[in-house]
């Protein structure tokens, strides 16, 4: 036997494609897509019997059976016939998995289904040179269902994108009407600008639409964030505004309000502060640190005048508990009094109490009545015992009248006095005693009258 080294015409010289493999320039079976997914993996076929396809004459020489007669593929120099026989039976085994493969792929839907096909006729067109043993006519079938099952494949593929296309394009059309309405109706402005960048974000992610449409889309979508910006601007803006407003209409507040915040005219300051507040609430709010600045002052003045008044009416309620414990004191002193006794003696003391009431002072509302109460039935005892005894001793009427106006003169002129002090109302309890003791001594006057 020759030197298996050296090939002989129609061998496979070293360097040379692989038997079976697609032309230089062609592409590649693995070029036709993604490797199949592993849910759709190839079938691979058992070895097959090269004996029933080819044989290799003892000089080496290699022939394959077709359709169309044998052909000599190669001569081989490597060792007996038998291994030269599985040698092409190899190849052939390996151009079948190349087909196994591409069916796989197509099968599976990855990878393009142009380049599925392209690969497919790359592999046909080498079988008729292809050095091999085995059913070349089977995988020349197959590769035909290939190449017709690519052309469906690929349509479907296209079917399928432009209805993908259809789909984004729609998507973004969503979108992009979506911002428009953000643009120029929202005012949630945190909310709003949160949503047109989310909007953005799923934007980017969504491919496979027509440029020169997804360009408009684009437009419209810039156009719609650019006005959200500049009425979002313009509202804050209007809004800085605003606030630079009101913080100098606080400062003018708190300067009222200092000023108010030592005075000890309780009631007309208590109101003037609850207008001052009534404008602070209705001025908005200044910008945040000045308002927090502004509003502390503001507040501090109030507490200032507040705390003077409180402590004030706390030291006023004690004054008028004393006023109240000092008239309970005049009523047990001046509780013993008879006008049945000595009439004279008893109107004397009940002047002196009344006097002395009188100068006390006022007493804590809740003890007025009782306290007025009491003092009236004193008065009333007195008064009633005076009218019996008028009624008793007429001589002494025109007397007893006198000292009634002189009594009235008395009161009229402690509420002149009480007037000219401020006090009114003390003025009005005098005159209103007034009233009393000229009521009676008109009665004085009529009984000696006759009347």
């Amino acid at each position: 036997m020759t030197d298996s080294s050296a090939p002989k015409p129609g061998a496979p010289k070293p360097g040379a494609p692989k038997p079976g493999a697609p032309k230089p320039g062609a592409i590649k079976p693995s070029a036709a897509g993604p490797a199949p997914a592993v849910a759709h993996p190839p079938t691979l076929a058992p070895p097959s019997d090269p004996s029933l396809f080819g044989r290799v004459d003892e000089d080496g020489t290699a022939w394959v059976k077709t359709t169309d007669g044998e052909r000599q593929i190669g001569s081989w120099q490597a060792g007996d016939a038998a291994e030269g026989l599985a040698h092409f039976g190899r190849r052939y085994d390996d151009l079948a998995t190349e087909v196994g493969l591409l069916e796989a792929r197509l099968a599976s839907g990855a990878g393009d289904a142009k380049k599925t096909k392209a690969a497919a006729v790359a592999l046909a067109e080498s079988l008729p040179t292809a050095a091999v043993i085995g059913d070349i006519d089977a995988l020349a079938r197959r590769l035909d269902v290939i190449v017709a099952e690519s052309d469906q494949a690929a349509a479907a593929a296209k079917v399928e994108r432009e209805h993908e296309r259809e789909e984004h394009t729609h998507r973004k059309e969503e979108l992009a009407a979506e911002a428009e309405q953000i643009g120029t109706e929202s005012t949630q402005w945190k909310a709003a600008g949160d949503r047109l960048r989310e909007i953005l974000d799923e934007w980017k992610t969504i491919r496979g639409v027509d440029r020169k449409i997804d360009d408009a889309l684009w437009k419209r979508y810039s156009k719609a964030r650019e006005a959200f910006n500049r009425r979002r601007g313009a509202h804050f803006a209007e809004l800085d505004r605003d606030r630079a407003s009101a913080k100098v209409v606080k400062e003018e507040l708190v300067v009222r309000a200092e000023a108010l915040s030592d005075s000890t005219d309780w009631g007309p300051t208590a109101a003037a502060f609850r207008d001052l507040l009534t404008e602070w609430k209705a001025a908005g709010r200044a910008p945040r640190d000045a308002d927090d600045a502004l509003w502390k002052r503001f507040k501090g003045a109030q507490d200032v005048f507040f705390a003077a008044r409180n402590a004030a009416a706390s030291e006023r309620d004690a004054e008028f508990d004393e006023n109240a414990t000092a008239k309970e004191a005049l009523l047990r002193e001046f509780g013993d009094i008879n006008p049945e006794k000595d009439l004279e003696a008893a109107r004397a003391a009940l002047r002196d109490l009344q006097d002395k009431w009188d100068a006390i002072g006022k007493v804590p509302r809740e003890r007025m009545h009782d306290l007025e109460g009491k003092l009236r039935a004193i008065e009333k005892k007195v008064r009633d015992a005076v009218d019996s005894q008028w009624r008793r001793t007429d001589p002494e009427a025109m007397a007893r009248a006198a000292q009634f106006r002189e009594r009235v003169a008395q009161f009229e002129d402690q509420a002149a006095k009480a007037t000219a002090a401020g006090k009114t109302k003390d003025a009005e309890k005098a005159l209103a005693q007034a009233q009393q003791w000229r009521e009676w001594a008109e009665a004085a006057e009529g009984a000696v009258n006759g009347l």
